[in-house]
């Protein structure tokens, strides 16, 4: 049987030449298999890529008789069903840590960009107000990073990464996770403190049932009027409203945010505040990361044509 791979997310074409030249690639574009291809097409599908947040259910499972291994192109796998896989003995398979050195960059970029107002400087520069020597209050000193409390909430890859990026920048660290991990780093029994102690939250904690929405208005709260969240997780993390809300009412300093609630739509309330800083889930978007991840989902594919074992699994 031909080892032909069903692509099921909209990736652009670059990212699946490589991919492309060891297998037999279909593209559904995004589109659900049966609206893109006939069912004679998809029969002898025995794999299929995915980005890892975007729902893959049972019902699109069952559109491909020979399906046995869903492989996610990046570190996320929360949008697979894995009830509705073990059910049907597909295998899911991961790039795990893959792109974590560019996510742990752009979080440190979102946190120095937020701290330190660069948008409204680039803007003050732009619109002639610092050659004509005007006030603006968005322009007073903020506090520097030395000294700054940074907590890291998860202390996977990317957490690990980030965290020893902001110690570099004479910041005080502290983490909080399910289990305590052996890092040079403070653990804090649960969240709540971990908000409560921080002046900079680094959201890096996988998304699932057990998060969605632990970052509430009760937690926001508790990081205060001078604190800041930065999100290079998911969206479904936070509690999207409730941020909104204490961002325009300064409940909290500021936020950084890579990723959201209903991709690729960011709520228009976000893009009209100043003390926010948005980019559209890019965080492993870098041509390393990219390579890193193709290597993965290639391992993972010739692994499984040959009948071994993912190097890359994702246990359920």
């Amino acid at each position: 049987m031909a080892d032909k791979v069903l692509i099921y997310s909209r990736f652009p074409k670059a990212m699946m030449k490589r991919i492309g030249d060891r297998f037999d690639l279909i593209d559904a574009a995004g589109k659900k298999p049966a609206e893109a291809f006939s069912a004679d097409e998809l029969r002898d599908v025995r794999a299929l890529i995915t980005a890892g947040g975007q729902a893959l259910k049972g019902d699109v499972m069952d559109m491909l008789p020979q399906l046995g291994a869903i492989i996610c192109y990046g570190t996320g796998y929360d949008g697979v069903d894995f009830k509705a896989a073990a059910e049907r003995k597909i295998l899911v398979g991961n790039s795990p840590g893959a792109n974590a050195a560019s996510v742990a960059d752009l979080a440190l970029t979102l946190m120095l960009a937020v701290t330190r107002r660069i948008l409204p400087a680039d803007q003050y520069l732009r619109e002639g107000g610092w050659s004509q020597a005007k006030p603006s209050p968005l322009m007073s000193p903020q506090p520097g990073n030395p000294g700054r409390k940074v907590g890291v909430y998860g202390m996977g890859e990317i957490g690990r990464k980030i965290a020893a990026r902001v110690a570099a920048f004479e910041t005080e660290v502290a983490y909080y996770s399910r289990s305590k991990h052996d890092v040079p780093y403070r653990h804090i029994e649960s969240l709540e403190a971990l908000v409560e102690w921080c002046d900079v939250l680094m959201v890096a904690v996988r998304a699932g049932p057990d998060t969605q929405h632990i970052i509430n208005a009760d937690m926001l709260k508790k990081l205060g009027p001078n604190g800041y969240v930065i999100n290079i997780s998911r969206g479904s993390v936070i509690d999207e409203a409730a941020l909104v809300t204490a961002l325009t009412d300064k409940t909290i300093a500021g936020a950084g945010l890579d990723v959201f609630e209903t991709e690729p739509h960011a709520p228009g309330a976000l893009t009209t505040l100043l003390n926010v800083v948005l980019t559209p889930h890019v965080g492993g978007h870098t041509l390393d990361s990219h390579v890193s991840m193709q290597d993965c989902v290639i391992a993972n594919l010739t692994a499984y044509f040959a009948d071994k074992p993912l190097p890359y699994p994702v246990a359920s």
